[in-house]
């Protein structure tokens, strides 16, 4: 039998690029040999697309040179189930012209995006328009997802626990910064969260126990984003984690993880930088399972699944909580349609080696992509008939008579 030709996906303009990066060559080691073809394909942070062997070797990044040997700037054929990465090379002889070529032909996509420009639904269009399998959520769940303050309304509209929260424009802050301020202590009090919007792995995240530390997480968070999310922070949480994987209803929820901070929230260099960084999120000091009582446990994976199912997920995803040791109650701080290091941690310690769960988003990437093709796109009427074009515009069939 063939080998499928697996088109690890990865980079990209973000400011967790280097995450991405961790992420995607630990997926690549894991990856069967004996089942899939791995092609690296690394979007740099100019938003041009390479491929090639070298780009498996974390060296490679530090820093990226893409003029180097054995490293080939492709594109996307778009073309309806093509797959193909297509690079503009040289002909032989002293007067050849330019010729198109196709490098590679993928089968299935596995992107491994954190943060804008692929996490957030973009990529996932594209790879929608191009008709081609891929892993994560389809692109309204990533775009939700993505958006910290349409997540928080879209988990409130459906009756789930969020904590109370508030959410400005840059433009507002600029224009009154006071008013913003006032505002969220009426609304908050303190202490307060400040998080850009569409940011990922604590990035640009403060925490504000009165007005002036408002103010200055404030003008740290619209150095990110155009849009922040100001939510009201708890006084003794403590942080649990739960992933879900799979596609279409059939879903199961991993174990809990309690990450172990050693500030008041986990910050990027405790995230990412514990061993060095080159676990990414598998460094993490966490303890696994979570020493939580059973109801909690259950509570929390069952919600995790019926979140994995409204939002019409697919693959892995992870969803972070803070449960309220004053008042008992948990609250849903967000989604992440591709978590670092795909929380592969979690499925080991439920039995499932990360071998088998790339085979598994594989699987359920081929299921997802299976479903699409089924629904018909042709719609048959006759509103082009009789339609006539001309110098004085064009007439429809709506207005003309029998």
């Amino acid at each position: 039998m063939s080998k499928k030709q697996l088109g690890v996906i990865f980079g990209s303009r973000s400011c967790e690029r280097e995450v991405s990066i961790i992420s995607a060559i630990q997926l690549m080691r894991h990856a069967d040999p004996e089942k899939y073809d791995v092609i690296p394909v690394y979007i740099d942070e100019h938003g041009g697309w390479y491929t090639g062997e070298k780009l498996k070797d974390i060296r490679t990044f530090q820093p990226f040179q893409p003029g180097q040997s054995g490293i080939v700037k492709v594109f996307p054929d778009l073309s309806q189930g093509s797959g193909a990465l297509l690079a503009v090379q040289k002909g032989k002889g002293l007067l050849a012209r330019e010729e198109l070529k196709a490098v590679a032909r993928i089968d299935v996509f596995v992107i491994v995006m954190h943060g804008m420009n692929g996490e957030d639904g973009t990529l996932q269009g594209v790879f929608e328009l191009a008709n081609i399998p891929y892993t994560s959520a389809g692109v309204g769940a990533s775009a939700l997802g993505m958006d910290k303050i349409l997540m928080k309304q879209f988990f409130r509209g459906g009756g789930l626990p969020v904590l109370p929260s508030v959410w400005f424009s840059r433009s507002a802050f600029e224009k009154d910064p006071d008013a913003v301020l006032e505002s969220t202590e009426k609304e908050l009090g303190f202490p307060v969260y400040t998080k850009p919007a569409n940011l990922g792995s604590s990035i640009g995240v403060s925490r504000a126990e009165n007005r002036e530390e408002l103010r200055s997480a404030l003008e740290l968070a619209f150095e990110y984003d155009r849009r922040v999310l100001v939510e009201k922070g708890l006084t003794r949480p403590i942080e649990l984690n739960c992933s879900v994987m799979g596609y279409d209803g059939d879903v199961t929820a991993s174990p809990l993880e309690m990450p172990v901070s050693g500030d008041e929230f986990l910050t990027y260099r405790e995230k990412y930088l514990a061993s060095g960084g080159s676990k990414g999120m598998a460094s993490l000091h966490r303890v696994l399972p979570a020493p939580v009582e059973d109801e909690l446990r259950d509570q929390i994976q069952e919600m995790s699944k019926k979140i994995f199912t409204m939002m019409d997920c697919k693959g892995v995803v992870r969803i972070d909580y803070m449960f309220d040791r004053d008042s008992g109650n948990f609250f849903i701080t967000e989604i992440n349609t591709i978590p670092g290091s795909l929380a592969f941690y979690l499925w080991e310690n439920a039995g499932i080696p990360y071998r088998r769960l790339i085979d598994q988003m594989v699987s359920l990437a081929e299921k997802a992509h299976q479903d699409k093709n089924q629904a018909s796109y042709a719609y048959t009427s006759n509103i082009l008939e009789g339609a006539v074009l001309g110098a004085k515009g064009a007439k429809g069939s709506k207005g003309s008579k029998a």
